[in-house]
Order: structure tokens, then sequence, then C-alpha cells
């Protein structure tokens, strides 16, 4: 088995935490990025040698870039996986301009930031692979969820874009896509706007059941997610996007299939804005 190093933000929780705990285990090094040292302090203790540690908050774009200059400047990194991230729930009229602001610097411009450093040093050492950590909602919306959709179809479009980029140079990009899963994203770490009265009952609010754990847990399992992105990384070529769990699945391919079906009776319309042939 080929051990590489990974370079993983937001690894205190979730699937940064899943990755990293599989990967130490099988005798991969992890550098790992945190904004509380204290989260991770048994991992560093258990794996003093293969897990590094670095206090980073994705929204300072200069540390950003410094955490991943250090880490190249200290070995070759194999495999960069922009995880660090969150939900925030509400109709949008119920967002404020801070939340916008800090979920865009978050999930969207930290992500495009780690990758855009990463790229000169994985080209200058011949190859590598980004992970974006994306989700079906990438490609699915739901009401009470739009700065959350609005990070994610971002990133997606950022990373499909850069994957074309970047395969010249030996680097591939996978984007994964989990549904639902048992991590703090759902059951923690979610935030949720001030509700207006006036959204009471309204769709924005739906997901107030979904982020209750008496309500039904999340079919996914985040180790076995873990699992799959690791494995991942060994078939060539990269796969461009990763489905994780059966009803995102479901979801996607019936929401993609209503897509399509809609484009497909505007094919007058599209046509009709065109000159006319010979013009």
């Amino acid at each position: 088995m080929t051990t590489r190093t990974w370079l993983i933000t937001g690894v205190s929780s979730g699937f940064g935490h899943a990755l990293t705990t599989q990967l130490l285990e099988r005798g991969d090094t992890v550098i790992g990025t945190v904004r509380n040292l204290d989260k991770v302090a048994d991992l560093a203790e258990k794996y003093p040698g293969t897990f590094r540690p670095e206090i980073l908050d994705v929204t300072d774009t200069t540390a950003v870039r410094e955490t991943v200059d250090t880490a190249f400047a200290a070995s070759r990194v194999d495999v960069i996986v922009s995880n660090a991230g969150y939900g925030l729930f509400g109709a949008a009229e119920e967002i404020s301009d801070a939340d916008v602001d800090h979920i865009i610097a978050t999930n969207l411009t930290g992500s495009i930031t780690l990758i855009r450093a990463a790229l000169p040093h994985l080209r200058a050492q011949g190859g590598g692979r980004i992970i974006q950590m994306s989700t079906y909602g990438g490609q699915v919306a739901f009401p009470g969820n739009s700065m959350y959709h609005a990070t994610k179809w971002g990133i997606e479009g950022f990373a499909e874009s850069v994957a074309q980029e970047v395969a010249p140079f030996n680097i591939g990009v996978t984007i994964v896509e989990p549904g639902g899963a048992r991590t703090e994203f759902r059951y923690g770490s979610a935030r949720v706007a001030d509700p207006i009265d006036a959204y009471d009952g309204n769709p924005a609010h739906a997901f107030q059941a979904m982020l209750d754990p008496a309500n039904g847990l999340a079919p996914g399992d985040p180790q076995r997610m873990a699992a799959a992105i690791i494995e991942s990384v060994d078939v060539t070529s990269a796969p461009l996007r990763m489905m994780l769990g059966s009803q995102a699945l479901d979801s996607t391919l019936g929401v993609l299939r209503k897509r399509i079906d809609d484009f497909e009776t505007q094919r007058e319309l599209a046509a009709s804005t065109d000159f006319p042939p010979g013009q």
C-alpha cells in the first residue's frame, strides 16, 4: 500500500476527522488544520510522527497561503483535501449581511484560496490530487439553504473548471458530494439565522425537523464515506465527482432529469435568438 502525505482543512470533526483517523491508522502522514489544537490533542499524542496539526482559520487568506507553503517546504504533499466549511440555515431574508460574508469567506473563498495556493507546488512536484468536499446540495437546492447552496454551487463550478486546466500537469481533481451523514455538520456545527415570524410554517423552515435527531438520524455513515474518499485517490484518472449516499444519488438524478426535460422544451426558444443562417 502506497503511503502518502495529506493536507486536510478542518480535521477536528466530521469528515475531516474521519479521514484523518483512518489515514493515520494506515500509516499515512496528515497535516491537519484546526482552529483549536485541543480538539485534536488525542491524535497528536497518538501519532506524534505522522500527524502535524496546524492552527488555521480558512477565512484568513494570507494564513491559508502560508500554511500551504510551509507544508510543501517540509515535504512532498500528495493530496489536498479542502474540507473546512459549515451549514447555514434560514430563509434568505433572515440571513444577515455578516452571515453572508462569513459563509462565503469560509466555504467558497477559503476553498478557492487553498486550491490556488497548492497548484504551483503540485505542478512543481509533477502532480498530485485535490479533493474538494461539497455536497449533493451542490447539484440540488432546498428552501432554507440558499447561502449554503450558493457556496457549494460556486465551488463546484470552480473545481470543475480547474480540473480541466490542471489535468495536463498530472493533477487530478475530485468533487465529493455526500448526502446526509451523522456528523457535527448536521447535529452540532450548523448555524441558524435569526427567525422572522412571517416564515413560520414556510418551507424555508423545514430544516428544523432535519436538525432534530429525534426525527430520525441521517443515513450516511461518515466512516464508510471517508473510506471511499481515501480509496478514490488510487483510481486513475481521478473521478470528477463522487456521490456518496443512495438518497443523495436518487434525489440528484431526479433533479437533473427534470432539468434536462425542462431544457428540451426550450429548443425552439433557444434557436430563435440566434442570427439566421448565413448572417
